[in-house]
């Protein structure tokens, strides 16, 4: 029998970079620093979609919403203080809206991957980003007749938003992978 040092409810889990103890904090550092160049080089493209897939793999859903929470904190903050986004009641609701739909696509995230199978975590962080990509959209695109933006949803501004979020999730994930690799306590865990 293997010896596992996480929790029955956290089979789903797949990445482990730091100790399950230091994760919710090794998670939320990642994505509010990550969150914070997103905002600043991407401002309203901010890839909300591979954070939630980021957390769902590392976390259980309540810290993981927590943590995405954590990071569009950071966005809405970045947006309002440095980049000055007009403060009127359309801006702030988009923001909330932003918030929802990252929430959305976690607890999907979250879901997708506690029903996919343990092996080929490359592609079912894949599978994991389409759903949560497509619920944060979805979820985006119903604010419209209520906030308006439509015109933020051709096909070339979606694609590039999803292409924007792929390559930001194989980022933190390349991270993630060099943070597990270097982990000092991991290797005298291996060695003991």
């Amino acid at each position: 029998m293997a010896f596992s040092i996480l929790p029955p409810h956290a089979d789903h889990l797949r990445l482990h970079p730091v100790a399950p103890r230091l994760a919710p904090v090794f998670c939320l550092a990642l994505l509010t620093a990550s969150c914070a160049l997103a905002s600043f080089a991407l401002a309203c493209a901010t890839p909300f979609a591979a954070f939630a897939v980021l957390a769902a793999a590392m976390l259980p859903l309540r810290p993981a919403l927590l943590v995405v929470t954590g990071a569009w904190l950071v966005n809405q903050t970045i947006g309002f203080g440095a980049l000055h986004y007009p403060v009127d009641g359309t801006t702030i609701a988009w923001g909330f809206a932003i918030g929802a739909a990252a929430l959305l696509a976690t607890a999907v995230s979250s879901a997708v991957l506690r029903t996919l199978p343990q092996g080929r975590t490359v592609l079912a962080l894949a599978v994991t980003l389409v759903a949560a990509y497509a619920a944060y959209e979805l979820a985006l695109l119903a604010a419209t007749p209520l906030l308006g933006g439509e015109g933020a949803f051709t096909a070339a501004v979606v694609t590039r938003i999803g292409l924007t979020s792929a390559a930001w999730l194989a980022g933190l994930v390349a991270a993630c992978e060099i943070v597990r690799l270097v982990d000092p306590d991991r290797r005298v865990m291996r060695s003991a």
